[in-house]
């Protein structure tokens, strides 16, 4: 497990519960290097005052804040950790609230709490058990990184997991980013929901960072002086537009083929009027056959009706 990245208590009521914080995901992305073109010498940056141009090493840096144009008022450590601010000190519980109550897109970095010693065990399996019976989770204000913040507490495999969250008016209105006015018909509504029902799963646990894969590849070519793997195919054109029945039904039918099923009854029901049209173009092809069928009964009756016996 990583290492602890603050410790402190959990407050509920008059509980408190020695914890120490361990961030509950890592990043596995690839980072780059920047370096010099010329001679592959490493980019550093290096901290510098704007003044006398000197540079600094971090007991010469100080924290402050600008009150006004080349006036800063100085914030130490001292300042910071003497605030009278009682979630500088622990995560405190305010709040209990059903889970679909929350807006996931408030919550932000995920955390576990551990428990800190043998007399946290019995208050930390408590406050498990409370919120796994209750199937509620506990909402908790934290001041961590010169700030305070929200958080979502809740259990995940007998773990106790903080999601840290932003207050709502960091979170922006979406109103007018959605369309005004669309017609959509219900068979278009249906045919969308066929497509989910054909692509749902119960574990997501297959998806893989293709991007990173694919970058590893570019590397490791690279690294071993071949060229790197090319595409495969043309790209698809953004920003066509399309018939929107017609691309519904192509991506239930490839849903079905990429899990193996037969794509023979993959077809999403035209919209009602389209349907009528068939129903009355087969009808009129049923009368146009049955039409050609008395015409051709007509005509060889008429040719036997003209034919000469046979003589003796």
């Amino acid at each position: 497990m990583p290492r602890p990245v603050w410790s402190g208590a959990i407050s509920f009521g008059l509980v408190t519960i020695p914890i120490k914080v361990l961030p509950a995901t890592e990043n596995r992305s690839i980072s780059f290097h920047q370096f010099h073109l010329e001679d592959g010498g490493r980019i550093r940056t290096r901290k510098v005052c704007e003044i006398d141009g000197k540079q600094l090493r971090g007991d010469e840096i100080g924290r402050g804040y600008e009150v006004a144009k080349d006036t800063i008022v100085e914030v130490t450590d001292e300042d910071l950790d003497s605030m009278p601010l009682p979630t500088a000190k622990a995560i405190e519980i305010v709040a209990f609230v059903p889970a679909d109550s929350i807006d996931p897109v408030r919550i932000g970095d995920s955390y576990y709490l551990a428990a800190d010693g043998a007399v946290a065990a019995k208050p930390y399996v408590l406050l498990r058990q409370a919120l796994e019976r209750s199937a509620k989770v506990a909402i908790a204000k934290f001041a961590w990184h010169n700030r305070e913040r929200l958080g979502l507490l809740r259990v995940k495999e007998n773990a106790l997991v903080l999601h840290a969250m932003r207050w709502p008016d960091e979170i922006r209105d979406p109103a007018e980013l959605t369309p005004k006015t669309v017609d959509l018909d219900d068979s278009e509504i249906d045919a969308a929901i066929q497509l989910m029902e054909t692509m749902a799963t119960d574990d997501i646990s297959g998806y893989t960072d293709r991007y990173r894969e694919a970058l590893e590849e570019v590397i490791a070519a690279k690294a071993a002086g071949k060229q790197p793997p090319k595409p495969e195919g043309e790209p698809e054109p953004a920003g066509q537009v399309v018939d929107l029945m017609a691309a519904l039904n192509a991506s239930v039918q490839a849903a079905k083929e990429s899990r193996g099923e037969s794509g023979e009854h993959a077809t999403v029901h035209d919209m009602p009027k389209k349907r009528a049209a068939k129903k009355t173009a087969a009808a009129a092809k049923k009368t146009t056959a049955a039409a050609k069928k008395t015409t051709t009964k007509k005509a060889a009756a008429k040719k036997a009706t003209g034919r000469k016996p046979k003589s003796a």
